[in-house]
């Protein structure tokens, strides 16, 4: 009988061990390296500084984010909208954007809870008097500048027909476009707006209508349990002021 006893808490003392092993791999101690993709091109969300760096409120949110879940963030440059299928692919551990949530996109992706939201606008030359809101564009002929893949350009299509939009690979040329008169105005979020306000002072401004609210979240490989533990990181820095912290420091404070 003792024998049996011995043989019993041996076997439990072993799978107490292979349980606590198993929750450790699991993710509950050090994730190590996670390979996060980034266009690097959508300013202030992420983009390269003056010193050749990647900067932006992507690569603050996720050096945070590792440090409370015990992980090592490693950006790597991808491009739109190819990143979220990648990343479906698993190309990418998880990619930051300011992606909105869609219906269509879950199909390919995990989201994790939403860390903000924008309101789509139309931003215009400082200068321009032809029109001031969207049912005065829309009357007009003019020509709609956005990227491609984003619900932007979605909407613009609803809003004033395909036909009437110039489609750029990214956020900064379409800018560019409208201040060099190519384009009548862009359609762009917000937030980001008010980024490529920063770096285009006195070119640039945002009107005044909201035409569509959108969710923002990060995406990950479908099942990924890199997904679970993100939201919690979102959830303790909503609590604790750091996310309105760092929306502040990239949205509201920054002038590019």
């Amino acid at each position: 009988m003792k024998k049996l006893i011995r043989i019993f808490v041996v076997a439990l003392a072993l799978a107490l061990v292979a349980t606590a092993c198993s929750s450790d791999d699991s993710g509950g101690g050090d994730l190590g390296e996670i390979k996060i993709g980034v266009e690097n091109a959508y300013t202030p969300f992420n983009y390269i500084d003056a010193d050749g760096n990647g900067a932006g409120f992507d690569y603050d949110i996720f050096a945070e984010i590792c440090n409370r879940i015990g992980c090592e963030p490693t950006f790597v440059e991808a491009g739109w909208p190819a990143v979220i299928e990648e990343t479906g692919q698993g190309v990418y551990d998880v990619s930051a954007d300011g992606i909105s949530i869609t219906e269509e996109r879950k199909a390919i992706v995990d989201y994790s809870e939403s860390y903000m939201t924008t309101i789509q606008k139309l931003m215009v030359r400082t200068d321009e008097s032809r029109f001031g809101n969207l049912a005065q564009f829309q009357e007009g002929d003019y020509v709609l500048g956005t990227q491609v893949g984003t619900t932007n350009y979605e909407l613009g299509a609803t809003l004033v027909g395909e036909d009437r939009i110039d489609a750029f690979d990214q956020f900064g040329v379409a800018v560019q476009a409208l201040i060099a008169g190519d384009v009548d105005a862009v359609i762009i979020d917000d937030i980001a707006g008010q980024g490529y306000l920063g770096v285009n002072s006195n070119q640039t401004r945002l009107l005044a209508d909201d035409l569509q609210s959108d969710p923002l979240g990060f995406i990950f490989p479908q099942g990924s349990a890199l997904t679970a533990k993100v939201n919690e990181a979102i959830a303790d820095m909503k609590a604790d002021g750091t996310m309105e912290d760092l929306i502040t420091k990239w949205f509201v404070d920054f002038e590019g």
